[in-house]
């Protein structure tokens, strides 16, 4: 099959963005070929992820109607890899109490809801359901919790008939449920989104919950609501830690909405953070944002963003959809001067789709180096790598014939690692968009590691192990086929690579 750069200059007139004949499905301008994206339609928060029986399942909030917010259901999408999906008919539905919000699902292998049938445990969904009615009349009981299940592995949905189980406990904001149990308890555990803070609930069967304790009305970012948090443990070393992740819309570090996580302790009922004043983000980037993890995973945590922000993202220039996800990424802890640090990369299964690797060792860039001649061109779908590189000012730079560009860079004299996409084509649907994101480079000592994963118009940045993450998307009027390392002196690097990402869709 054709790869992006070479349908969308198959769709490319001139100086124009783009030309009006149809683009082949799943091959229009913009649209990425191994991150997740919905065949049409709005896109935002991935839900109720869950691994069964070989199978990952990403349900997502979805408008089946429109490519703009609103009419929420939860669609639905499989894969045995992460990274070949298939699209699946739409999952949950709105009903009297309202859209059906964000949440999360479980594989309910023992049966303690009752709710599954002989030989086929439930797969069990906690959702908020959101009243649009009360929500107009300005009432602050909008949200409540509910109960859906499946007993065929999430082909088929049931609404529990004693919806709602959870009831509105008196915040205007009061959704997205995650699940997760906990076994030295034997009870599932639900963490709940409430305005400025997080509810701790628990339960013996998923159906009945009791309230356990809150967390963080005086602690974290607080710029605005909170939302999509999610719990778990981590394990490093001989030190086992749990992460709380609590998304923010608005307040995050580089503006619009994204991820915050605290690490510290939990016994069952209450989480105790860590001694850290600091706010600690997941990714540092404008485009990241309602992460969670995947559930029923054993030992690995793996972690999946909306590849978006709500400033722009029902302005975003795509079609027939909007929105896509970020890559799955594997989490770990990391101990830098004293601190717990979450650290994520992208998942492993991504090597399988990837062309051998190039290679360079122990390059001295003078002034710039062009990897794009070196592989006959920069496919708009790579990988790239640097390691071991000298912690000098440095840009990578991805650009096209019209002179259109995002940059990627480090700066010596801030200790920050920075995305500028001011020039990168289409950037004045939103008035923030085009402004250059920043993240501290959080090793203060040593090389640079750093890898780059692009896909058509992403660019996610994983620098130190995992340390600093940045996600950006963008939309040149033409493919990006150049790609070059810049320096304003002599730098050097250990190594780099740049393996061109060779998927498409599985469907």
């Amino acid at each position: 099959m054709k790869n992006f750069a070479a349908a969308l200059l198959a769709v490319c007139i001139g100086s124009s963005v783009f030309a009006q004949k149809p683009a082949e499905v799943y091959h229009e301008p913009y649209r990425p070929q191994f991150h997740f994206s919905p065949k049409a339609h709005w896109m935002n928060d991935p839900n109720g992820m869950v691994y069964v029986n070989g199978t990952y399942h990403l349900f997502f909030q979805y408008n089946p109607s429109a490519d703009v917010p609103g009419n929420i259901h939860w669609g639905h999408a499989i894969s045995k890899d992460m990274v070949h999906w298939k699209e699946l008919p739409v999952a949950l539905y709105p009903d009297s109490l309202g859209l059906v919000f964000s949440g999360s699902a479980v594989w309910d292998k023992n049966n303690t809801s009752g709710l599954g049938k002989s030989g086929h445990p439930p797969m069990v969904a906690l959702y908020a359901s959101h009243s649009v009615e009360k929500e107009k009349a300005g009432r602050t009981d909008v949200e409540t919790q509910s109960l859906a299940y499946s007993t065929d592995e999430g082909k088929i949905w049931h609404k529990y008939k004693g919806n709602p189980v959870i009831k509105n406990m008196g915040d205007r904001d009061f959704r997205d449920p995650k699940v997760s149990w906990y076994e030295p308890q034997k009870k599932w555990v639900m963490v709940v989104a409430a305005h400025d803070h997080i509810d701790f609930f628990s339960s013996k069967n998923l159906i009945n919950w009791t309230k356990e304790s809150e967390f963080g009305q005086q602690l974290g970012a607080h710029g605005g609501v909170w939302e999509c948090p999610d719990l778990f443990p981590l394990t490093s070393g001989n030190t086992t830690k749990w992460v709380l992740i609590v998304n923010i819309n608005p307040g995050g570090p580089n503006g619009g909405s994204a991820t915050q996580y605290f690490t510290g302790n939990f016994n069952g009922k209450t989480f105790t953070p860590d001694n850290s004043s600091a706010t600690k983000w997941a990714d540092f980037g404008p485009d990241n944002y309602a992460g969670v993890t995947w559930s029923n995973t054993g030992k690995r945590i793996i972690f999946l963003g909306w590849m978006s922000n709500w400033r722009y993202g029902d302005k975003v220039p795509t079609s027939p959809w909007r929105s896509a996800m970020t890559v799955p990424r594997e989490l770990s802890l990391k101990k830098v001067g004293g601190q717990t640090l979450l650290a994520s990369e992208p998942v492993g299964e991504l090597h399988a789709i990837t062309s051998k690797e190039n290679s360079w060792a122990n390059v001295k860039v003078n002034g710039s180096y062009d990897i794009a001649s070196k592989v006959s061109a920069a496919n708009g779908k790579f990988i790239l790598k640097l390691k071991n590189a000298q912690a000098n000012d440095f840009s990578i730079v991805l650009s096209n014939k019209k002179g259109e560009q995002v940059v990627v860079g480090y700066r010596k004299q801030d200790n920050q690692y920075f995305i500028d996409r001011s020039k990168a084509g289409q950037v004045d649907f939103q008035l923030d968009f085009a402004k250059t994101a920043s993240a501290p480079r959080l090793l203060t000592t040593g090389n640079i590691d750093l890898i780059l994963v692009v896909d058509a118009a992403s660019v996610e940045l994983f620098a130190d192990g995992g340390l600093t993450n940045m996600t950006a998307i963008f939309f040149p009027t033409q493919p990006f086929t150049g790609l070059a390392i810049k320096s304003q002196g002599s730098l050097n690097v250990g190594k780099i690579s740049y393996a061109k990402v060779n998927s498409t869709w599985n469907r």
